[in-house]
């Protein structure tokens, strides 16, 4: 059936914006951004092939390659285009600044909170540093590596040149396990220490290693694995 056969307030996009966009099912939220069908599909039809494409699930639609998109008949490169942007903005919406970085970061909770905008739904391994002053209030950030889906490795002395230069008194790593499972691994054990030392010695202080995973996270410092 063609969107323009359904009752108007049955349309994606009259819905919303009578209705709001929260009361939009994620299949319908699609199908606005697609704006028209293909064929006999209509925009929404092709919205909920594109969400059976990825198993029903956003983070792995966030994930699908733009070759992967416009396998899907109906999906040209405009209607890719779009879809990747939407996914684009809303991950930029996330990682500005929140609450949480207008306060000093205290517990390994205001941490996963402050860097999971960044890591949710990745299926590679990322490294941050974070850079805190004496009051622990945040003072930079870092990318430190961005490596497979199963390692990342840092470079130690690079991460504490930049300390230094950003005049940080201390410095939190995070980095996230895209199998789901915060479990710190052997080689995570070793770069911590690795870091603890080499910061130590240029009187800055690791106060933590956060491992996130997109539901949870292990915090170092805390010795204990906590639910989101």
């Amino acid at each position: 059936m063609k969107i323009t056969e359904l009752s108007a307030d049955e349309r994606p996009r009259e819905k919303m914006l009578v209705r709001g966009a929260a009361s939009l099912s994620n299949g319908e939220l699609l199908a606005v951004l697609l704006r028209v069908g293909q064929g006999e599909s209509s925009a929404l039809d092709l919205a909920r092939q594109l969400l059976s494409l990825a198993d029903g699930s956003l983070g792995t639609l966030f994930n699908l390659s733009p070759d992967k998109l416009l396998s899907l008949y109906g999906i040209g490169p405009g209607k890719a285009a779009a879809v990747i942007a939407a996914f684009e903005l809303g991950r930029r919406f996330l990682q500005e600044e929140s609450s949480v970085l207008k306060k000093p970061l205290l517990t390994a909770r205001q941490v996963y909170e402050c860097m999971i905008p960044q890591l949710k739904g990745l299926q590679h391994e990322e490294c941050w540093i974070l850079l805190l002053n004496g009051q622990n209030y945040l003072v930079g950030k870092i990318l430190a590596s961005s490596g497979g889906s199963s390692m990342t490795v840092i470079d130690v002395r690079q991460i504490l040149r930049a300390a230094l230069d950003k005049g940080a008194s201390s410095l939190i790593l995070v980095h996230n396990h895209p199998t789901g499972n915060p479990t710190p691994s052997q080689a995570d054990i070793r770069q911590t220490d690795a870091l603890r030392k080499g910061a130590g010695a240029m009187g800055l202080a690791l106060l933590d290693h956060v491992v996130v995973a997109d539901d949870c996270f292990f915090s170092f410092s805390e010795d204990r694995r906590c639910r989101a």
